[in-house]
């Protein structure tokens, strides 16, 4: 029988409630702490969980350099488990692809599966594909493309990290920034962007334009502003927690604004309460599935689908390999750990 180990970092909802789901399934659980993990590595056959590291830092910035070296350490998991018998729960390989938005969403594409659509570069195509790199760029590719609207996010990161949802009227010159991100330019810090967990809509076009320019060098995906389905006024998307080809958990997130994550004071709803016909439940339970399939490896996945205004047409905004997070699920059932800790049972039996 194998050692199930959970990788994490102590005192987190994460590792609390995994190790609540374990207790009641009867698992016992070994806990591995990130700081010194290589150190203290169980021998022999072993089941691992993989839980995201803990950063402290919010400055826009460090993300490049925060996600290269948590990526250099699941490259050594890898490593280890060539040279002992380590299965896992999500591979560190397919964490390590869902890490980065881009090449998701292009496995997504060949999968040939409805995606938010990304505007490129210089060549505006997939295979000849450019980082938008400045405002100048950014607003030639939206004339050329006239998509008047876009989403602009970092290639790394979560919880709404420097994720800014920009729109611009060519012929009047206005615009508006949805955004978290904030410059700081106390303490000689060079007008630095930090990630505030507080959502701004701006209008003047010269902040607007600064922002924006500095964001994009730190290297962004943009893609097509769509208009997400309405519920009672507010405008919503979904995080799905597909595991093992099955929708575990589903929740919309209402917003009043574009950005829809719920630590930004937006509103949880369970999926069922949206009064959504079947066909249309069926179309978004039929593309988790499909999308955690593309990638081979993952057996618990979160993803992020929106509904287009008046179609309901389900389209993939982006995935995430350790997505299994859910205040709502953990302050009530607890499903998705339990379901979790019950797979790990089976597996480490085999």
């Amino acid at each position: 029988m194998r050692q199930a180990v959970l990788l994490g970092k102590p005192d987190t909802k994460r590792s609390d409630y995994m190790g609540r789901a374990a207790r009641e399934v009867g698992l016992h659980v070994l806990f591995l702490d990130w700081d010194g993990w290589r150190e203290h590595f169980p021998e022999g056959r072993i089941f691992l969980k993989i839980d995201p590291p803990v950063w402290d830092s919010c400055q826009l910035g460090q993300l490049g350099s925060l996600v290269e070296g948590y990526q250099e350490q699941l490259r050594q998991l890898e490593k280890k488990a060539q040279g002992q018998d380590v299965k896992f729960l999500n591979h560190p390989k397919v964490i390590r692809t869902l890490l980065n938005k881009r090449k998701c969403k292009e496995k997504l594409v060949s999968c040939g599966l409805p995606v938010t659509e990304e505007l490129w570069g210089e060549n505006c195509g997939p295979k000849d594909s450019q980082l938008i790199r400045s405002v100048e760029q950014l607003l030639e590719v939206m004339r050329k493309t006239r998509v008047y609207q876009v989403f602009i996010k970092p290639v790394f990161g979560s919880g709404a990290a420097g994720v800014s949802a920009f729109r611009w009227q060519p012929r009047t010159g206005q615009m508006v920034l949805y955004t978290c991100m904030w410059e700081d330019e106390k303490e000689n810090r060079g007008g630095e962007l930090f990630h505030t967990k507080k959502l701004r809509r701006i209008t003047d076009s010269g902040q607007i334009l600064s922002l924006v320019e500095k964001l994009l060098k730190l290297g962004c995906m943009v893609e097509r502003w769509y208009a997400k389905e309405e519920y009672k006024g507010f405008s919503y998307d979904l995080r799905a927690v597909v595991q093992e080809g099955r929708v575990d958990y589903c929740l919309a997130r209402l917003s009043k604004g574009p950005v829809t994550n719920l630590h930004l004071n937006n509103h949880p709803l369970e999926f069922g309460e949206l009064g959504l016909p079947g066909a249309v439940r069926e179309q978004v339970e039929e593309l988790c599935w499909k999308a955690s399939g593309c990638f081979p490896g993952l057996r618990t996945v979160g993803v992020d689908i929106l509904l287009e205004r008046g179609r309901k047409c389900p389209r993939i905004i982006e995935m995430n390999g350790q997505g299994d997070l859910i205040y709502q699920d953990i302050y009530g059932d607890n499903r998705i750990y339990r379901r979790q800790a019950e797979m790990i049972k089976q597996e480490i039996r085999k």
